[in-house]
């Protein structure tokens, strides 16, 4: 996917996001060229306080919500893991921040010890993971009691009905939820006139065949939905052995 997108031009790979009015949020001049990507980062990321946790990211790409969040919400440390040898590489010679760190591990086999963090956040990623619940398990394991999961992600209309039930499933208990299908579509529209580079890259075929799926290309006509959970009160060692052991069943990629 590295090579697929252009490591040089590319820093962020999830789609965009704009609220009307919109959000200005104050960047430093080398992000404002990824303002409507760093948007949705942001909103779905201060769901919860950040600042003096340690965060988990699953699923970083190319790194650079990992450092926007890093630099801005002051947190005590920032973990951010991906599946991509690749894209790691990439993220660690291009990003060196104090309390920062790139981890290559799966999203369904956490290398990390039960409540290793205070706050795990996964950007438009788990629509690509074979067994989604298996990934809900592994973030109520490494979560501690009363930690937080900010979570942006999407899905076509007939998976819907699987995706909130498997949510609701897990050992988390959902706070707040919302459709953001029109700021998808409205940040989407300007970065395709001002950055074609970046939708080409996206969707051309030689791209959406190694990532194997068309999710990035059908993004915006889909239902995308966001979502926030947190452990309820007194969940016990108890309640996450029990998460990570239930069956787990495949979810559908899109495309």
């Amino acid at each position: 996917m590295t090579r697929g997108l252009g490591a040089d031009e590319i820093v962020f790979i999830n789609w965009a996001y704009e609220e009307d009015p919109p959000m200005a949020l104050p960047l430093e001049e080398s992000d404002e060229p990824n303002r409507a990507h760093i948007n949705l980062y942001h909103r779905t990321a201060t769901q919860a306080d950040l600042k003096g946790k340690r965060v988990l990211e699953v699923s970083c790409g190319h790194g650079g919500g990992a450092s926007y969040l890093t630099r801005t919400l002051q947190p005590a440390s920032y973990t951010a893991l991906d599946l991509n040898p690749a894209g790691i590489r990439l993220c660690q010679k291009r990003h060196h921040l104090p309390g920062l760190d790139f981890v290559r591990g799966d999203a369904e086999n956490l290398p990390f010890d039960d409540g290793s963090f205070d706050v795990v956040l996964n950007v438009e990623a788990s629509h690509c993971y074979p067994h989604f619940r298996r990934f809900l398990a592994e973030v109520v394991r490494v979560l501690r009691p009363g930690g937080y999961f900010a979570y942006a992600d999407l899905r076509p209309s007939n998976e819907i009905p699987d995706w909130e039930a498997d949510l609701a499933g897990a050992a988390l208990r959902q706070l707040s939820q919302r459709e953001i299908n029109a700021e998808v579509l409205r940040a989407s529209k300007g970065i395709r006139r001002s950055r074609g580079s970046w939708s080409n890259a996206i969707c051309r075929p030689s791209f959406v065949s190694r990532a194997g799926n068309t999710s990035a290309c059908k993004a915006p006509s889909c239902p995308v939905t966001w979502k926030v959970a947190i452990f309820p009160t007194g969940c016990t060692a108890s309640s996450r052995t029990e998460a990570a052991n239930r069956p787990v069943r495949g979810a559908a990629l899109l495309g």
